[in-house]
């Protein structure tokens, strides 16, 4: 079978029917089987195939589990290969072999080595058994049995990508990088060999001002896919993730890979959140849990928002930093009262700080009901919420707090939350926890370096 013989798609022949698959599957010869289970095209959507034309970028934006990663480890693959696993000679690599040098980035070492190389949809788990590159993590480089090498890179130092040179590149959860404009500058620097240097990009996608950017960019290809284009996935899980997320900001990212803009008139956004990020927290002099207690329980209870923050002084001055996101939905005041101890129990913070606009002293029992020992101050909120986050919003202006993580639905709320509220979603619970954890925090002076005292 020639490279260019197969015409029928896999999705094409499960339509036919069950009979007429196996009568398929029965008349392949050896080699003919050989060749589809390793013939990317065969078995690909259309949005998992490279468009066509002289393009610098593709950009795949895709859901969790969209199948993003697998469509570019095949066509890293194919750029090694030559255009199926057929096509190139095993001996010397002469003929269908495209680039020899490759560049894999990733956010990290660890996720270059688990997810572009070794994970279930990597370049080691596609490649067939006797073309299968073998990985030396000593050098950081993964080489093909015809001389083609790919080197591994981290968006945490992008001045490793000084000095090499590259025909190809794969980016990975592009979003996600650490220094994501130095880093893609150095690789951009590096693709310059061959007569037309190109990059995969696949990532979920999140607003931030380089995607923007390469979305603008004219020699920029994009594909876009859900996480419900793969049938692969569990139906279970499907149905989970769309009762839980199925039209929220967070599911409209993460399942259906669309770039959610900040509304207009939000107090936060995103380029602002991810200028915080900072995973080098200092020690700190105070760390408080907030809560912000639902009124009710079930699934269209509100959630009760839990967000732990430190303190600590840089010049003089106090800077909060927002350590976890432990908020829940739909317990019961228990739960949510044990979830909250086991938070400060975890941090070995100084105390919690709870909203008792709802419920009053009754906060105050239910939580010691989980830890008597635990510090309780209550808060009553006497002025709206928009006025209570202006404060803690100019903070992140003055780079006063920094963020230990992501926290994706954290994130959502605050770059939701405008003049009228929360604008794109049912309740600013998280946001309300964390204007209660950075204001006892910094803005109270009185509950600042005397915190312990206090509770």
């Amino acid at each position: 079978m020639s490279a260019t013989a197969p015409v029928l798609h896999a999705a094409f022949i499960a339509r036919l029917g069950l009979r007429k698959v196996k009568t398929f599957a029965q008349n392949l010869s050896t080699a003919e089987v050989r060749f589809l289970t390793f013939y990317w095209p065969f078995w690909a959507r259309e949005n998992q195939l490279p468009p066509t034309g002289e393009w610098k970028t593709w950009l795949l934006m895709g859901g969790r589990g969209s199948g993003k990663t697998r469509a570019g480890a095949e066509w890293i693959r194919a750029q090694v290969e030559g255009s199926s696993p057929l096509a190139s000679p095993r001996s010397n690599g002469v003929g269908g072999h495209k680039c020899r040098r490759v560049a894999l980035v990733a956010p990290t070492l660890h996720d270059a080595r688990e997810v572009m190389i070794e994970g279930d949809s990597g370049l080691r788990r596609c490649s067939a058994p006797d073309f299968r590159p073998v990985f030396s993590a000593s050098r950081r480089r993964l080489e093909w049995p015809n001389g083609a090498v790919a080197y591994i890179y981290s968006s945490e130092d992008p001045d490793s990508l000084r000095g090499p040179q590259f025909e190809c590149a794969w980016c990975d959860e592009f979003c996600s990088w650490t220094h994501v404009e130095r880093t893609l500058d150095m690789l951009r620097f590096g693709l310059r060999l061959g007569d037309l240097p190109r990059t995969v990009v696949t990532t979920t996608p999140r607003p931030i001002a380089p995607l923007r950017q390469m979305l603008a960019e004219a020699s920029t290809v994009v594909s876009r896919a859900r996480t419900g284009d793969n049938l692969l996935l569990s139906k279970s899980f499907l149905s989970e993730i769309e009762h839980r997320y199925g039209g929220s900001l967070l599911g409209r990212q993460e399942m259906e890979g669309e770039v959610i803009e900040d509304p207009a008139g939000a107090l936060w956004n995103r380029d602002q959140i991810a200028a915080a990020y900072d995973l080098s927290p200092p020690a700190f002099e105070h760390i408080v849990v907030a809560v912000d207690p639902p009124a009710s329980i079930g699934e269209k209870a509100a959630e009760c928002g839990i967000i732990i923050a430190g303190m600590s002084r840089r010049s003089g001055a106090a800077h909060a930093w927002v350590l976890a996101d432990r908020s829940i939905q739909g317990v019961s005041p228990e739960a949510w009262a044990k979830a909250v101890m086991q938070a400060y129990v975890d941090f070995e913070a100084d105390g919690v700080v709870a909203e008792a606009n709802q419920g009053g002293e009754m906060v105050r029992t239910i939580l010691n009901l989980a830890d008597q020992n635990a510090p309780v101050k209550l808060v009553h909120a006497s002025r709206g919420k928009h006025v209570r986050a202006t404060p803690v919003a100019a903070l992140y202006e003055q780079n006063r707090v920094r963020h230990c993580g992501r926290f994706p639905v954290l994130e959502d709320q605050m770059c939701a939350f405008g003049v009228d509220g929360l604008v794109a979603a049912k309740s600013p619970d998280r946001v309300d926890a964390l204007v209660w954890a950075i204001t006892s925090l910094v803005l109270d002076l009185k509950n600042g370096p005397r915190l312990r005292a206090l509770m």
